[in-house]
């Protein structure tokens, strides 16, 4: 009867967060067609201005179920200079599909609504897709290696692609985030790739070139989170059947130095040496703060 019950408070907390997002779709799926046949550019931005508005809200209804229906102790620092008027790039590890929620409640309203890059693919998920596409998510089509060895012709186009995307960021003031690590952290996963690392896997630079090659320009620091679950990381099903979420989040804002942006990661082997160097150094750090965070806890 336990597990009924917990599984039961599950079903009712998952159906919460989607009658919220069905709530802010339908208006968002309008304004979408608006903007879609609505030739005026100034137009067109004032109405992504209202849908990242509506976002915003579909965040902060989100983290009032979390914090009031849910078991979950949000601690954040590192915020202070912040401002929803910039332009950003986030960088963070990843652990559980819970950290996604969190960080859209830690920086809902302090800096602009958060971008993610998406698999092309994903267009078509129901529901999210059109309101991804209707917040200006860019949307990113990778060629595989044995892909680009067929079809030669093809190598530069995805990026090409992704910098076409961004440029509506230009009169927007945007931030973009990536998860650095590429996928969920698992001990499994560290030991498997030989991560030099106590809790975190290896940093991949690609989509952080992406970015920097699409908008770097643009971008006035970079936004570098850690990532801490004192007690140990919690699924998304297991925060939603009550299981108690202890998360602290760290901030630091990085200056973003101008051969970040100058160089080529594609062509350029000393540069993307000098780009994995740079990130290896910041997991290192990333890894001492979260050993100090989980250590009074345990491990």
């Amino acid at each position: 009867m336990k597990a009924f019950f917990r599984n039961l408070r599950g079903v009712a907390f998952f159906g919460g967060f989607t009658i919220n997002t069905i709530i802010w779709f339908i208006p968002i799926l309008l304004l979408a067609v608006v903007k879609l046949v609505l030739p005026i550019p100034v137009l067109r931005r004032g109405i992504t201005r209202v849908l990242m508005a509506m976002g915003e809200n579909w965040v902060s209804a989100n983290w009032l179920m979390m914090r009031y229906a849910g078991s979950v102790s949000l601690e954040s620092s590192g915020l202070e200079g912040l401002r929803r008027d910039g332009w950003y790039l986030v960088i963070s590890n990843h652990q559980t599909w819970v950290d996604i929620l969190v960080l859209q409640a830690v920086f809902n309203r302090r800096i602009p609504f958060l971008k993610f890059f998406i698999k092309q693919q994903l267009i078509w998920f129901p529901l999210l897709g059109i309101a991804w596409w209707a917040m200006d998510m860019p949307f990113m089509k990778r060629h595989s290696p044995s892909y680009l060895a067929k079809n030669p012709h093809m190598k530069g186009k995805d990026l090409e692609r992704t910098r076409r995307a961004c440029r509506k960021f230009r009169d927007t003031p945007t931030s973009v985030i990536n998860f650095i690590e590429g996928t969920r952290f698992s001990e499994d996963k560290r030991v498997a790739r030989k991560s030099p690392y106590r809790h975190l896997l290896q940093p991949r630079a690609g989509g952080l070139a992406v970015a920097l090659s699409s908008m770097g320009e643009l971008f006035e620091s970079i936004v570098d989170v850690t990532m801490v679950y004192p007690d140990g990381a919690t699924s998304f099903w297991d925060m939603c059947c009550g299981h108690y979420v202890n998360v602290v989040v760290k901030v630091r804002e990085r200056e973003l130095e101008d051969w970040l942006v100058e160089g080529s990661y594609e062509t350029d082997r000393e540069f993307r040496k000098k780009v994995h160097s740079w990130l290896g150094q910041i997991w290192t750090e990333k890894d001492e703060i979260l050993d100090e965070t989980r250590e009074p806890h345990g491990r």
